[in-house]
């Protein structure tokens, strides 16, 4: 608009109307209005997903999906290209492994999906299509301070011990792991002893797979520091500014940052395809399960009249919780003790392993959003780009004091608290002994 980078007080751009600076409305800016004409082209056009396949030696029939789009709003110089070139590295590294012998034990694919911005609609369609997968992964860079993971807690663990494998890309943290930094940079709010790891909540290809299905998915990034910048993006997302001299100069000057995403979404790729026993960890779900439901208990409790008067409990909830606990450790007390020589044993517990996650989906789906079908996570609604746990109780419980409806109102959450109740105890179920 004609104006400098960091305009001061006095900046003025080339258009013919008055210019404020911020930060709120000067005199009475805030009473005018604008006529905008936007001008857009409404047509039918077909998109196209590019699927590459490596063919399993050991379990062809069990997947991996390493997808990210391509699309762009404008030139995508972070999004997508940030994750579309990680992806095109990880392709070609596979590739060079493949020319010389290796396959792995289950099969990969990798995805370049289009029309991302649209809806999702590319990675949604083919979904739809192809149901029965185990991993969907999606990268897209959205700053340079640390490292950002948002998964299911199967993924936990593997992700910890992969971190602690890779050198960090971070100055002054040269001589340290990424898990290092990521850990002094941005611990977990509940225990500081570990990194932060997020809830998967939308605004990327994994919704379908992930929220629909069922399928454990995750995703890893460089982002901002969130402390200090409070911006839900970094300020040049979806515009024209958004090119390849901006992630040269600006966010990424040696690429090292793209570097480490590739080698941990390559090892995350490999170990989830290669390994004897899929890296899974039924534990953590059972912890982050033990928190999630005390946090939503917390936000009902501040209903506590409301609670005794119309008899909402939280005990059957409670008593799910912990069955599931019970149940993933002695999972993994068997899973220390299958013989790994005997291809049926491992199958089976690799198959429990893997259908953990589709245990927590509700075919009904959520009220008033039946895609959204994971009883443990979504995205929030009332921002889609953040996770949420317990959302059919933490929808019910919303607002709830300004319901006209009160007793209506409160069986909607003991409605809610019955489906978490029912849903964990079921999936517990899934992890006992296969007679």
């Amino acid at each position: 608009m004609g104006g400098p980078a960091a305009p001061d007080s006095s900046w003025k751009g080339s258009l013919n109307v008055s210019y404020n600076i911020g930060p709120g409305f000067a005199h009475n800016f805030s009473t005018r209005k604008v006529r905008m004409h936007v001008q857009t082209n409404n047509q039918i056009t077909r998109i196209y997903n590019v699927i590459g396949i490596l063919r399993g030696a050991m379990e062809p029939d069990r997947y991996i999906i390493l997808g990210g789009h391509r699309d762009s709003w404008v030139f995508g110089g972070i999004d997508p290209t940030t994750g579309a070139a990680v992806l095109q590295e990880i392709v070609r590294s596979f590739g060079k492994m493949k020319m010389e012998g290796w396959r792995p034990k289950r099969t990969i694919i990798f995805a370049s999906w289009d029309a991302e911005e649209f809806g999702l609609l590319g990675s949604t369609e083919w979904a739809e299509v192809n149901k029965d997968y185990l991993l969907q992964a999606d990268t897209v860079s959205s700053g340079n301070y640390t490292l950002r993971v948002d998964c299911t807690p199967l993924l936990y663990k593997l992700v910890y011990n992969l971190t602690k494998e890779i050198s960090s890309p971070d100055e002054g943290y040269e001589s340290k792991s990424l898990y290092k930094s990521w850990l002094e940079k941005d611990p977990a709010t509940e225990n500081n002893s570990f990194p932060r790891i997020n809830k998967l909540g939308s605004g990327s290809d994994f919704e379908a797979y992930f929220q629909r299905l069922g399928i454990a998915s995750g995703r890893v990034r460089y982002t901002k520091n969130r402390r200090t910048d409070k911006f839900s993006n970094y300020p040049v997302y979806h515009t024209v500014y958004e090119t390849f001299e901006l992630v040269e100069k600006f966010y990424d000057p040696t690429f090292r940052k793209q570097l480490t995403i590739a080698q941990l979404r390559g090892k995350l790729v490999y170990e989830l395809a290669d390994s004897h026993i899929i890296p899974f960890d039924c534990r953590d779900y059972g912890e982050a399960l033990k928190g999630y439901s005390n946090r939503i208990y917390k936000l009902a409790k501040k209903h506590e009249q409301q609670l005794k008067t119309y008899e909402v409990s939280f005990d059957s909830l409670f008593s799910a919780v912990v069955n599931f606990s019970k149940a993933a450790a002695e999972f993994h007390r068997r899973l220390e003790q299958t013989d790994t020589n005997d291809v049926i044993a491992v199958r089976i517990m690799n198959d429990q392993l893997m259908l953990i996650e589709r245990a927590f989906i509700d075919p009904l789906g959520l009220l008033g959003r039946k895609f959204y079908r994971h009883v443990i996570f979504a995205p929030s609604s009332h921002n889609k780009y953040a996770g949420e746990s317990f959302p059919g109780i933490y929808d019910a419980l919303f607002d709830i004091e300004s319901k006209a409806d009160q007793r209506g109102a409160w069986e909607e959450v003991k409605r809610q608290i019955s489906i978490a109740a029912f849903t964990v105890q079921a999936a517990a179920g899934t992890l006992k002994e296969v007679a």
